[in-house]
């Protein structure tokens, strides 16, 4: 499926929550890792405050691409976020949702 860039350079953002070990599998708590670079990922929640709206994503990010310490109210940059559609069926029920990915968040101060 194909990747929508999103062009953050005239938003505020804000580290809403701390990263958090992204799983592969709930289950066995398997860690997902990146295809390309076989670092583990985490998931960052973020704040995006542009033109008076604001909106919280979950962010999957590889550990190697943001700071140690990275904590909720830090005002940060995002480096080549994307989005994605996806679709998936479990037991019988379609979802659907939008993912966020970013190269890497680094901190303002």
């Amino acid at each position: 499926m194909p990747s929508f860039k999103i062009d953050t350079s005239t938003a505020v953002v804000f580290v809403a929550t701390a990263p958090t070990p992204k799983l592969a599998n709930a289950k066995t708590g398997e860690r997902a890792m990146d295809r390309e670079t076989g670092a583990p990922l985490s998931t960052v929640g973020l704040l995006v405050s542009d033109e008076g709206e604001g909106n919280l994503y979950q962010v999957t990010v590889p550990e190697t691409g943001y700071p140690e310490g990275l904590a909720p109210g830090m005002p940060v940059k995002v480096v080549g976020l994307k989005a994605r559609d996806w679709e998936n069926e479990f037991n019988g029920q379609k979802r659907h949702g939008i993912s966020f990915r970013a190269v890497a968040i680094t901190s303002v101060a």
